[in-house]
């Protein structure tokens, strides 16, 4: 027979359970994202979620730039995923909140802040390739936040596909206990269906026809289902105790033992339950969808949210009843107002509530309640615990901050940013749009906080950070499709450093200036050396910072003591442009050895100007050198790339200086020259397979070549 969409066949013990809970709200929830690595197909299973529960009626697709989910006009030029999309669906009676999330690693902190406030996840493989690097990073991301995963192996209609070595490179490079409930029927384009383990039943779909078939399982792959269905009770009886202890008693599982067996092992994360389809083909969504209310738990299934008032630690549970907290996860701006994601942990918020802004102290009223389909919006009047809305009338609510009762305040812990890794020099191209870019900048911030913005105080560029290359390109585009300023992106300018190697003794300058007034009169002696390394320095004994010592020798007051600050005072202002290329002077001690005064043109003025005009002289005269700030960089990457990740390393000037191996991995800490490591973060991606990350730290200033 063929199965109604809205009413699937497919019936467990943990569905049964989850319908026999009180009739609350929060345990018919469930709020799940989809992970993967780009172009596993996280967004066309997306859609297709989407069509079999009705919630559109169009199946959309990713080459067509039809689908709901990738609406900005950024993602269907590029046909990826750039900015994770919240939609809501019904099926089984049970609500699901679904975050379509990036897979590109340039935004890693959009999976980085759904992960936050999501129960449970489905991770998305393809059937050729298996485990790419991109699953495996969002994988640990997952790993970090403990939510609960189920695994869909997808693309089983290409040309390679192949389910159990799929399974296999999730065993081997993810370390799980993946746990197979179902069996492809047919082989690449041969691919039709699939045998549901669990209930020993066949389920087959018809192309341009809504649904699948089911029946019994064809004569001539039963013996190979009765095979995998014995694997798989063994694997769960080896893992859950109460299993294990039926199938020695009955030497085999009952459907329902495996099926409660297998949420169990889902919910502690001991083992994934992995399912297989072609989502293109519209092909194996329905039982993944069953699975997702079957074995992901619901907000009463997670522990309850903990939180902190006063320095005290505070639990609140996902009851409708309990004080209102809620943490914002999320901020856009749209065309209709400035949108606030929530998930709300506890207690129920009305349109027109007034809310506490922990992080601000400020109280702030929530004007509209919208459930979200990606740019879509569908009003509603109330949410409660458990349920991902967005709201409209937070002014200052920036991603991170927790929303409470003002009666019962509370703070949740927000969401980890990385650090940028990657910088631009951005401009408006017309002075006039100055203010608009900052505007611009500011709103970019506020909706992605992996993106920061500041001014270099040595260069006076206006420097945005972020994940990537490609994060830091969609940014600026983001900014010309709003209407924004025309904006020039150039590369930072490097702060270079000079500094003297061998100095100069008894350098005579004399300052003398009329001009019909009162005059000008300044005579100094000066010495200038090389200032000795600071022991506490970085590793080529400079930090940075200008280093600079002044002291004089003079005696028998030849050169009063107020003549004595002037002259240091212009000795600083002469440090601001060397002789080499006009930058900063640094490590140089200047003595001042003699002088002498006019008894009526001498001045505070005409010492300060001496003092600096001699020391530009002074360092023409001795032997200097370019410095280039370094930094130290620790590279991490799989064992087998570290060969390349060091070669790259000493192809941009870097000097190794330690090497530690764990786990399978290698971590490569090496001095580079700065200007050396723009560019870095694309080349370290493509050499590790894009599993290679990295970080910095100023290590100071080293000679340029």
């Amino acid at each position: 027979m063929r199965t109604d969409l809205n009413r699937p066949t497919v019936t467990t013990t943990a569905a049964t359970a989850a319908a026999a809970r009180p009739a609350g709200l929060p345990a018919r929830v469930r709020n799940l994202g989809i992970l993967a690595h780009v172009d596993a197909g996280k967004t066309t299973v997306t859609e297709r979620v989407l069509y079999l529960t009705g919630a559109v009626h169009r199946r959309g697709e990713v080459h067509e730039g039809t689908t709901v989910t990738d609406f900005d006009p950024q993602e269907r030029d590029r046909g990826i995923t750039i900015f994770a999309a919240a939609v809501s669906c019904s099926w089984d009676g049970h609500r699901i909140n679904l975050i379509d999330t990036p897979g590109h690693v340039d935004f890693f902190d959009e999976v980085e802040r759904s992960l936050r406030v999501l129960d449970g996840a489905v991770a998305v493989f393809d059937a050729v390739a298996g485990v790419e690097p991109q699953s495996e990073a969002v994988w640990r991301q997952a790993d970090r936040h403990g939510v609960p995963r189920i695994a869909f192996v997808n693309k089983l209609d290409r040309a390679g596909a192949d389910l159990d070595t799929a399974v296999a490179s999730v065993r081997d490079r993810l370390h799980p206990a993946p746990l197979a409930v179902q069996m492809p029927i047919g082989r690449e384009d041969g691919f039709t269906g699939v045998v549901d383990l669990l209930r020993m039943r066949a389920q087959v779909w018809t192309d341009g026809l809504d649904g699948c078939e089911e029946g019994p399982v064809p004569e001539t792959l039963r013996d190979e289902a009765e095979r995998r269905r014995r694997a798989l009770e063994e694997a769960v009886a080896e893992l859950h105790p109460a299993a294990l202890e039926e199938f020695c008693t009955r030497g085999t599982l009952s459907a329902e033992s495996l099926a409660a067996a297998l949420r169990d092992l889902t919910r502690t994360g001991e083992a994934v339950v992995v399912l297989c389809g072609s989502a293109y083909r519209n092909r194996g969504i329905e039982p993944l969808l069953q699975a997702v209310v079957d074995y992901l738990p619901s907000p009463l299934d997670v522990p309850a949210v903990r939180g902190t008032l006063d320095g005290t630690e505070q639990h609140r549970p996902a009851d409708p009843a309990a004080p209102f907290a809620a943490l914002a996860f999320k901020v856009n701006a749209t065309a209709t107002g400035r949108l606030t994601y929530l998930r709300v942990y506890s207690g129920t918020v009305t349109k027109g509530d007034t809310v506490l802004d922990t992080a601000t102290g400020r109280t702030e009223r929530i004007a509209r309640i919208v459930r979200v389909q990606a740019d879509r919006h569908a009003e509603t009047d109330h949410a409660t615990a458990g349920d991902i809305v967005a709201v409209v009338g937070p002014k200052t609510t920036r991603a991170g901050a927790t929303l409470c009762t003002p009666a019962a305040p509370l703070v949740l812990e927000p969401p980890t940013t990385a650090d940028p890794v990657v910088s631009v020099a951005v401009e408006a191209r017309r002075t006039a749009d100055t203010e608009r870019l900052a505007t611009a900048l500011a709103r970019l911030v506020e909706e992605d906080p992996s993106l920061t913005v500041r001014t270099d105080p040595e260069t006076g560029q206006v420097l945005l950070s972020g994940m990537g290359e490609l994060h830091l390109e969609v940014a600026v585009e983001k900014i010309r499709r709003a209407n924004g300023p025309e904006v020039a992106v150039g590369r930072p300018q490097v702060s270079y450093r000079e500094t003297v190697t061998g100095g100069v003794t008894g350098l005579v300058y004399r300052h003398v200036k009329q001009d019909g007034g009162a005059g000008q009169f300044a005579h100094l002696v000066l010495d200038l050396e090389p200032l000795e390394p600071d022991p506490q320095s970085g590793p080529d004994g400079d930090t940075g910072a200008v280093r600079f010592e002044f002291r004089s020798t003079v005696t028998g007051g030849r050169v009063p003591r107020e003549y004595v600050q002037a002259v240091e005072a212009g000795c600083r202002d002469a440090l601001a442009e060397g002789p080499l290329g006009g930058h900063q002077v640094t490590g140089v001690r200047v003595t001042l050895t003699d002088g002498a005064t006019h008894v009526k043109d001498s001045s505070e003025t005409a010492f300060r100007t001496a003092g600096r005009l001699g020391l530009r002289e002074a360092l023409r005269a001795a032997r200097t050198i370019l410095l280039e700030p370094v930094v130290e960089v620790t590279a991490t990457a799989p064992d087998d790339a570290v060969g390349a990740v060091i070669g790259d390393l000493a192809a941009r000037r870097g000097r190794v200086t330690g090497q530690t191996s764990r786990a399978g991995t290698a971590q490569v800490t090496a001095t580079v020259p700065l200007a050396e490591l723009f560019g870095y973060a694309t080349r370290l991606r493509s050499r590790t397979q894009g599993r290679g990350t990295f970080t910095t730290r100023p290590a100071g200033y080293a000679p340029a070549p």
